[in-house]
């Protein structure tokens, strides 16, 4: 009978420093045990620009998560996210030889390896390979087509690829601490594994990861990946054009635009003036509301149409479930109807289901990365179950060479 496992997620992000503990029940159910947060110090835009401070930020969140969960964390599944990464799709095609018909094990082999050569530039490194789907002699499948008959192989994959030194450098901050890394995640594809579930999937769905330095997103077609990036924009950027039109301070900027601020587009949202408060709570000013609207709507209508220009050409039609907007931004007043209007979808904020924790905190949509982490790490879990751990290996080894 299967036992209970502890699995441990870990974000450096722009914003947050923050490690959950979960335990994985036999039933496939989540109880969040607990976390460890940390305001981020020497990260920028999703990526560590300021070592030292990055990894005493992580080392707090090491120590917070130890004692709230009264529990000694000596490994993690780590996220990583940055303009630098990329997701692209690739396809093998392989030819049975004339005296086969019948595909087996090895036609998928030679077919996958000619859909993983793909040519990325020499300092980069793969970070994931989805199998998308298989096609024999035209027709779609997917499952794994051994055993049936044909002449043409095809198998599509889901590559993402990035930057080796940005990605050694999160998982050298990482095994400093000191802890081993179990896996590295591309934010995004972590995220989806609490924001959508299998049904979602199989329809069709995007999910958008809106942060302080960076936007996330991953788009699934049929159940399968269909591309995946990051846009180096986030909710710190509104705060900074907030602060460089009124030139009030940022913490102050921040404030504004959460308390007061709205990003639908809609001018009857725009009528009258707000108050700019001062360190001591007094009033030192004022600004048109509907400049302060203007100033969210336009830089997060920008970062919205980034990503619907990276999607494949018509991809949203075939997008039945919808958008599913996550991250600490996602809860800007608005946002949902600026993203409706863009993408002409249902828009939705995502849940956490069949997850359970101590703190309600967890479900903030803040943390859905390094709760995503938690799932991901199940996916994992089967994986070394169907090919005794060596997939999983040889993808974190092609990153840091060191690990064991």
């Amino acid at each position: 009978m299967s036992k209970s496992k502890i699995h441990v997620g870990v974000e450096i992000g722009t914003t947050k420093t923050c490690m959950v503990v979960g335990e994985v029940k036999p039933d496939g159910s989540v109880k969040i045990l607990g976390m460890g947060e940390t305001r981020s110090a020497g990260v920028r835009k999703g990526e560590i620009t300021d070592y030292p401070q990055a990894k005493a930020g992580l080392k707090h969140a090491l120590l917070k998560a130890e004692d709230i969960c009264d529990v000694d964390i000596s490994s993690v599944l780590l996220s990583v996210t940055g303009s630098h990464i990329a997701g692209v799709n690739n396809r093998g095609t392989f030819r049975l030889p004339d005296e086969e018909e019948e595909v087996h094990d090895g036609h998928l082999d030679e077919a996958t390896e000619i859909a993983r050569d793909l040519a990325i530039p020499g300092d980069h490194v793969y970070l994931h390979n989805f199998i998308r789907h298989y096609r024999l002699d035209g027709q779609e499948h997917s499952v794994s087509p051994v055993g049936l008959l044909g002449r043409s192989l095809e198998v599509d994959f889901h590559i993402v690829h990035g930057l080796r030194t940005r990605i050694q450098n999160s998982i050298k901050c990482v095994r400093e601490i000191p802890l081993e890394v179990d896996d590295v995640v591309f934010a995004p594809i972590a995220t989806a594994q609490v924001a959508l579930d299998r049904e979602h999937k199989d329809a069709g769905a995007l999910v958008i990861d809106i942060g302080g330095g960076t936007t996330d997103y991953v788009l699934y077609l049929k159940g399968a990946i269909a591309a995946s990036g990051c846009i180096p924009v986030g909710g710190d950027h509104i705060t900074n054009d907030i602060h460089l039109v009124t030139h009030i301070p940022f913490s102050r900027a921040e404030e504004l635009k959460k308390v007061e601020g709205d990003a639908s587009g809609d001018p009857a949202r725009g009528i009258g003036m707000v108050k700019i408060i001062d360190d001591h709570g007094l009033e030192e000013g004022e600004m048109k509301r509907s400049l302060l609207n203007d100033i969210i709507n336009g830089r997060l209508e920008e970062t919205l149409y980034l990503i619907l220009d990276r999607l494949p050409e018509n991809a949203l039609k075939n997008v039945g479930s919808g958008v599913f907007l996550t991250g600490g931004t996602s809860c800007m007043r608005g946002f949902s109807e600026l993203a409706n209007n863009i993408f002409d979808l249902p828009i939705y904020q995502s849940e956490q289901s069949n997850i359970s924790g101590v703190h309600a905190n967890f479900r903030d949509p803040q943390y859905s990365t390094a709760v995503g982490l938690i799932r991901y790490a199940q996916i994992l879990d089967a994986e070394r179950e169907s090919t005794s751990g060596g997939k999983v290996t040889r993808a974190l080894k092609s990153i840091w060479p060191f690990s064991r």
